[in-house]
């Protein structure tokens, strides 16, 4: 048995004991071990979709940072500022659709700016584009304190994104014999599909079109593409137009699900960079493996270490490093 086999062997196992662990009737002492299968399922859910907010925020971060090479740190306020912009569209006009779509565009347009008028300007120098996007962070949250102050806020979705599905999973079985099913919100359930249809688009912009062949052949030897005619600045004021969106875009959808604050900048910044690293820079797949990962390390650390269950996380990028420094998915260069 090759080495490949001998762990597509272990993951089939593990997929099996997955299995078993969702579908199956618990037995008492199972119960008794991980508190109940209503918890253990909701944390493994939990940890999926948050995983699928992770990549949106992620994807757009992998494309400026894993691919561009531009140390945007201030993406995690490009996500904030998607969310307040989001917040105001739907509360202004009432259409959470268009919330969403301002949120994208916006950041989009921010996006362009910031790569012609900043890091245009500072090509090949990683440090100097470190210190200038954590200072335009500083500045834009000040700023986005000053306009919408310190309170939390919650962007109204609409009626038909409201309710929760029944899902096939048996919780517990009543005296009667009658099995309880598990519920889950069906807009958690809306956002790791739109996660998992962008991360396709991504993918196949990326390999399969001749705009995704421009940016890798721009990333790997830019004079050479530069030679053949192509203008590799609008190549790059694209990408980072498109990783600004989605990051806006993120920001929407998650101040939908979750809220609306100052500090929520850090926190999607810190999860962005634990992903890419973990997953690889540059892979869209890399951050979704990384986005998978990272999601179900803080659900399930939430049910069973609430006191170090953000420790899982840095465990995981720590043995990624030290196992395979590249990331997952990522390439030795």
């Amino acid at each position: 048995m090759t080495r490949r086999q001998a762990w597509g062997l272990v993951g089939l196992l593990a997929a099996a004991v997955i299995a078993w662990l969702v579908f199956a009737v618990w037995p008492d002492w199972l119960n008794a071990i991980l508190i109940s299968k209503k918890a253990f399922v909701s944390a493994i859910l939990n940890g999926i979709t948050l995983a699928g907010l992770y990549f949106l925020v992620a994807s757009g971060f992998t494309l400026i940072f894993g691919l561009m090479r531009n140390v945007n740190l201030a993406h995690g306020s490009l996500y904030l500022l998607g969310a307040y912009i989001g917040y105001e569209v739907t509360n202004r006009t009432g259409y959470w659709l268009l919330g969403v779509a301002a949120g994208f565009a916006v950041l989009a347009i921010v996006g362009v700016v910031m790569q012609v008028f900043v890091f245009r300007r500072l090509e090949g120098d990683d440090l100097r584009q470190t210190l200038v996007s954590i200072g335009i962070s500083i500045v834009a949250a000040d700023l986005m304190l000053a306009v919408w102050a310190g309170g939390t806020y919650q962007i109204t979705t609409p009626e038909w994104l409201d309710g929760a599905l029944t899902l096939p999973v048996i919780t517990a079985v009543r005296s009667n014999g009658a099995s309880v099913f598990l519920t889950y919100p069906l807009y958690r359930v809306v956002v790791l599909a739109a996660a998992i249809v962008i991360g396709v688009g991504l993918w196949l912009m990326l390999h399969k079109t001749r705009v995704g062949m421009m940016i890798r052949a721009g990333v790997d030897d830019r004079a050479m593409l530069q030679a053949s005619g192509v203008n590799v600045h609008a190549v790059f004021a694209i990408v980072f137009a498109v990783g600004a969106g989605l990051a806006g875009f993120a920001g929407v959808v998650g101040g939908s699900a979750l809220s609306v604050a100052p500090g929520e900048d850090v926190r999607y910044l810190l999860a962005s960079l634990v992903v890419v690293i973990v997953g690889g820079m540059g892979s869209i797949t890399g951050a979704a493996i990384g986005a998978l990962l990272i999601g179900l390390a803080e659900q399930i650390g939430l049910v069973y270490f609430p006191t170090y269950g953000i420790v899982l996380t840095f465990v995981i990028m720590v043995v990624t490093l030290a196992v395979r420094p590249q990331g997952i998915m990522g390439k030795a260069r």
